[in-house]
């Protein structure tokens, strides 16, 4: 198996059996994000206490790259202190537009490397995370 296979294989598993999808009773707050271009809609919302990301959840329409990247992004941020949340997603966004290293902390969302190639797509990949940006800046 190629690593591109592997990597196409991750994203459908999360695409077709998402992480922490669903509501969230008690959130501290909710975003919603849409992706204009191509019609990706996320909420997501969090239980931020003492800086910490205690859980978030997200519900979300869209393409497989918005949902594995959601999900991938919640299971690897929940219990983590606002300010490790942040340094992620500059990460994450850097290792996208930039083709910077990624945080070995986030080794799971190599799977996304393929999307850098197309522009279009990196929207997906950063719309769960563009609403984290705007949780982060609220609490």
């Amino acid at each position: 198996m190629s690593v591109r296979d592997m990597y196409r294989e991750v994203i459908l598993a999360h695409a077709q059996d998402p992480l922490h999808s669903g509501k969230l009773p008690d959130a501290t707050d909710c975003v919603h994000r849409e992706n204009t271009s191509c019609g990706d809609a996320i909420d997501l919302c969090a239980i931020v206490k003492d800086g910490v990301l205690v859980d978030l959840r997200y519900e979300s329409a869209g393409c497989a790259i918005s949902t594995a990247s959601a999900s991938m992004m919640t299971d690897a941020l929940i219990g983590m202190t606002k300010a490790d949340a942040a340094a992620m997603l500059a990460s994450f966004r850097a290792f996208l537009i930039e083709h910077s290293e990624l945080d070995p902390k986030l080794e799971e969302l190599d799977a996304l490397e393929g999307v850098r190639q197309f522009p279009a797509r990196i929207k997906c990949a950063l719309l769960a995370w563009q609403a984290l940006e705007e949780i982060l800046k609220k609490t």
